[in-house]
């Protein structure tokens, strides 16, 4: 069983508004180096089963591999579409079956290619008393964020995923100009690159911290 802990704050950037995220928690946080994914909202993938992405297949990884170890949390950002919002992120799907991929349709509909602030998870995590983290997360900018909010990422596990043909040519987009740790793998062969004595499997496929 989790527990959900609702934060929110006041951001001005030229205009008022609140700003929110959830705490997803298990277990005692204080104890050790607990488990992150900090998880941007994705209504498409998560609730329509997109195939452009496998943000439902991260989410529930992370969450399995907490359970697993019994304490841990994933910080749940209201950012869709990294930031530039569902209707913004429906455009950008017509964009991608025109041919374009998901950072090349951001730049075409005048956003950068990740437009999230990853300020408020630190934020959170200072506010719960949580000094390191073991992250969950492909993304490099993530561990990056948290560094230079004064939390200390000591590992960044990749979230392996199996993944459908449509999501390949998206995902690989994201890889090379984003910087994501990506393995999309077709078959169900598991990876024998042990790095360490953390390990699940998603798919046949094994992700490792």
């Amino acid at each position: 069983m989790f527990d959900a802990i609702g934060f929110e704050r006041d951001v001005s950037n030229g205009t008022t508004r609140v700003e929110t995220a959830l705490a997803i928690v298990m277990g005692d946080l204080t104890e050790g180096v607990p488990l992150l994914r900090i998880h941007s909202q994705c209504f498409t993938g998560e609730v329509l089963g997109s195939l452009r992405c496998d943000c439902r297949d991260q989410l529930e990884m992370a969450m399995q591999a907490i359970a697993e170890e019994g304490r841990g949390l994933v910080i749940y950002e209201y950012q869709e579409g990294r930031g530039i919002g569902l209707m913004a992120k429906l455009e950008a799907y017509e964009l991608q079956d025109a041919g374009l991929d998901t950072v090349e349709a951001n730049h075409a509909l005048g956003f950068k290619a990740d437009c999230r602030d990853f300020s408020l998870p630190a934020a959170i995590l200072r506010d719960l008393g949580i000094k390191r983290v073991r992250l969950l997360s492909n993304n490099p900018r993530k561990a990056s964020a948290l560094a230079e909010n004064g939390i200390e990422v000591v590992a960044r596990a990749q979230l392996r995923s199996c993944a459908e043909s449509a999501l390949v040519g998206v995902s690989a987009g994201q890889e090379g100009k984003m910087g994501h740790a990506l393995s999309l793998r077709r078959d169900n062969t598991a990876s024998d690159n042990r790095t360490a004595d953390f390990a699940w499997r998603a798919c046949g496929i094994e992700a490792q911290l």
